[in-house]
């Protein structure tokens, strides 16, 4: 009678979800997993620290709507692996976690890594159990992707002791679980949905305001579909970018389009529809973009979200998939207002947005503009590359540079705030789209975070071209302090002049120094035609503040910087609040 171990079982469990590689770093606890994998032909894409494996998964599950997946060891693999997890279960994003463990039989014996595993991940996992007994590992493993992937997705954390992992058991006393999923998601009720779109009948200034909920109900047809129907402009957070394309004409960037401050004059929206889209940081509270005499639809997965940080005049409990299917099969023969002038005065912020920083792109004496840098690679990246955005201030000058035109193709931070995340994400965006360009833009101060991980690049043969924005300081930090305690005061923040394309070299990939602003499209398309990891050091202008730094200390500016940043247009990004200035500290 043949037997399988643990590893067996798991590997074949992993194929039943169509998961054909996973993010890891060697542990002994781990090689009964290994070897299963070998056998079995997934994957196995090794990084030099479990932080980065972590990310893989969630950058893997942000770009193909799919869970990703990652395996470290125990005690301080998992621990490594915390700062990822925690970013996703921020976000919302599903990935699996697998994590070794001490042997069950040490327990209470001061075993080696024997730290309290289940104790640090439960707070930040929607779901997370430890295994403790190898025939139950495909069931556990199977309920894991059902909580990873319902309703409102998120990280899960599965743990395996190392004596249950390597232990064999008779093959036909393993059951490897099927059908253990909804097929059917849920839907609106009736009576919401009419009441919803009786309400858009009547708007004369509707928005629709989209989240990861479209982009992982897979539903980016649907949400362009129902737009064009109801002539209603939509705007997306980070995660639902490209779900419709920033060149269709109802796409107006980010949520701060809405924002009363720049509609103080004629009136802001007076709908606002919700799609997947949590009321947080810039949706609820003092800091809302969203009026506050607005009606407000909230489409939501998960009916706890609902009513989350302000009141709502309709919650509907349904996946955002079959309500915008619902309701474009509603709505597909009515007559909805053109919405013109409201239409024509978002189109205005819009193009102002675009070309705020147009004296900033043309040729001149003195260092790189961030803005002539972004400016110059996403004119030179290919319209369907995917982009990765890493760092405070770098992140937010790629998020305005660039028009996504297709969803899972711009990844960038989340609420957790997390730097690191840029290298990790790109690697994982390659090795789900070998056939894309995959384009990172780190901050110097991001990039000393998982920089090893162009090792991870070049031994595994994924060619990612990376920029590093290298302004020799944490931007977003200094600036800050700058803002507050006057120029030259500040503290822990400078980094000085370091030359990462050196670095990088070392580990493997190709290496380039950029110090003039016309050197920066032919040195990219260097990278991208080199079929390996590049790295770009573009050395830019130190004293430039991006607008979104301005914003967050428009309201205590102290020192000699206290003229307040000038109302704007909004922000195309999550995550600035609408004021904005081509300001350099004095």
């Amino acid at each position: 009678m043949a037997k399988i171990d643990g590893g067996e079982m798991l590997v074949r469990t992993l194929e039943q979800e169509g998961v054909r590689e996973i993010f890891t770093l060697h542990g002994g606890h781990l090689d009964a997993i290994y070897a299963a994998c070998g056998a079995h032909g997934v994957r196995v894409i090794d990084t030099r620290h479990e932080q980065a494996a972590a990310h893989m998964a969630d950058g893997w599950a942000r770009t193909t709507g799919r869970p990703g997946v990652a395996i470290v060891t125990a005690g301080p693999g998992v621990t490594d692996a915390v700062t990822g997890v925690a970013n996703a279960f921020m976000d919302s994003i599903p990935m699996i976690l697998i994590g070794g463990r001490s042997p069950l039989i040490e327990d209470d014996k001061l075993s080696l890594q024997a730290v309290d595993q289940m104790g640090i991940l439960r707070p930040i996992t929607k779901w997370a159990r430890s295994v403790t007994h190898t025939e139950r590992i495909p069931e556990y493993l199977a309920a894991a992707f059902r909580h990873a992937t319902s309703g409102r997705p998120g990280p899960v954390f599965l743990e395996l002791p190392i004596d249950v992992l390597f232990t064999r058991v008779d093959e036909e006393r393993v059951e490897f679980p099927k059908d253990y999923r909804s097929k059917e998601p849920a839907g609106p009720g009736r009576a919401a949905l009419a009441q919803a779109l009786n309400w858009l009948r009547e708007a004369k200034r509707p928005a629709i305001l989209a989240g990861g909920g479209v982009w992982f109900a897979q539903a980016a047809a649907e949400l362009t579909r129902f737009a064009e129907l109801t002539n209603a402009p939509v705007m997306t957070n980070a995660k639902a970018r490209g779900s419709i394309s920033e060149e269709h004409p109802l796409c107006f960037g980010g949520f701060g389009a809405i924002h009363p401050a720049i509609h103080a004059n004629s009136g802001s929206a007076d709908l606002v529809i919700l799609l997947g889209t949590r009321i947080g940081m810039f949706t609820g509270g003092r800091n809302s973009v969203i009026p506050g005499d607005a009606r407000v639809i909230q489409v939501d997965i998960e009916p706890e979200e609902i009513g989350r940080n302000r009141n709502i005049e309709l919650g509907i409990a349904s996946d955002c998939g079959e309500f915008l299917r619902q309701a474009c099969e509603a709505a597909k023969d009515e007559k909805f207002d053109p919405h013109a002038q409201w239409l024509e005065r978002l189109s205005a912020i819009r193009h102002a947005m675009r070309h705020r920083f147009d004296d900033a792109l043309k040729d001149g004496p003195g260092p790189i503009h961030p803005a002539r840098m972004v400016h110059e690679i996403a004119k030179t990246l290919s319209p369907d590359a995917i982009v990765v955005a890493d760092g405070g201030e770098t992140a937010a000058w790629m998020s305005n540079a660039w028009t996504a035109r297709h969803p899972g193709r711009f990844l960038t931070h989340g609420y957790l705030g997390c730097l690191g995340t840029g290298l990790p994400f790109a690697l994982a965006c390659k090795a789900a789209h070998p056939d894309k360009q995959v384009f990172c833009i780190v901050g110097d101060g991001s990039a000393g975070l998982n920089f090893s991980e162009f090792h991870t690049a070049a031994k595994n043969n994924l060619p990612i071209a990376v920029v590093i924005n290298n302004d020799q300081q944490w931007g977003m930090s200094k600036h800050g302090q700058e803002l507050m305690w006057g120029k030259g005061r500040s503290m822990a923040t400078e980094l000085g002049m370091v030359h990462y394309e050196r670095a990088a070299e070392g580990l493997g990939a190709q290496g380039e120094l950029v110090e003039r602003a016309a050197d920066i499209a032919p040195a990219l398309k260097r990278a991208l035609a080199s079929g390996r990891p590049a790295c770009i050091n573009i050395v830019t202008d130190r004293d430039v503040i991006e607008p979104g730094t301005l914003a967050m200390y428009s309201a205590g500016l102290a020192g000699p910087a206290k003229e307040k940043p000038k109302p704007d247009a909004g922000s195309e990004s999550e995550t600035t609040l609408p004021y904005y200035g081509k300001r350099k500290l004095d």
